[in-house]
C-alpha cells in the first residue's frame, strides 16, 4: 500500500511540475510576442473610420437637425457611430421614427476615412448638397455652408 500512495504523489508531483513548466513557457511566448500595433496618428484608440465619421455625425447634427434648417426637417438622425459591426454611421430618417426606412446612410469602414453616403435622399433635391457637405466635414471644415 505504501508503494502505490508513493506512486500517486510522483504523479501528481510530475503533473503539477509540468503544468508549471507549461505556463512558465507560455508566459515566456507571450512576453516574446511584438507589440507593435497599427499606426494610430490621432492616438484615442479610435478607427480612422470612427474618428472622421464622429466630425461628420457632429457637423451634420450641428447644420441640419440643430439649426432646424428646413430642407431636413422632416428628417430625425439616428447615431450609430458606436456599433459593433466596425462600421460607424448615422442614419436620417422620417421625423421621429427612429426604427423608419433610412432615407440616408453616411457610413466608413474599418481603419478608412473614407466616407459612404447613400440612399434615396441622394437622388432628390438635396443629394449635391448632401454630397458637397459630408466631403466639407470629412475634410475637416465643420461650418454649415449655404442652405439649399
Amino acid at each position: 500500500m505504501p508503494g502505490k500512495l508513493g506512486d500517486s504523489r510522483g504523479r501528481m508531483t510530475r503533473t503539477i511540475l509540468a503544468v508549471a513548466g507549461l505556463t512558465a513557457s507560455l508566459i515566456a511566448l507571450s512576453a516574446c510576442q511584438s507589440d507593435k500595433q497599427p499606426a494610430n496618428p490621432g492616438g484615442s484608440g479610435k478607427s480612422a473610420s470612427l474618428r472622421v465619421m464622429e466630425q461628420v455625425a457632429i457637423a451634420a447634427h450641428k447644420c441640419w437637425i440643430a439649426s432646424k434648417d428646413p430642407a431636413f426637417k422632416n428628417y430625425s438622425m439616428a447615431n450609430e457611430l458606436n456599433n459593433f459591426g466596425g462600421t460607424p454611421r448615422f442614419l436620417l430618417v422620417p421625423k421621429n421614427n427612429y426604427g423608419g426606412k433610412p432615407l440616408l446612410v453616411v457610413q466608413a469602414r474599418g481603419q478608412s476615412n473614407q466616407v459612404e453616403v447613400f440612399g434615396p435622399m441622394m437622388d432628390g433635391p438635396n443629394g449635391s448638397r448632401v454630397g458637397s457637405d459630408i466631403g466639407r466635414w470629412k475634410s475637416g471644415d465643420a461650418s454649415c455652408g449655404a442652405a439649399a
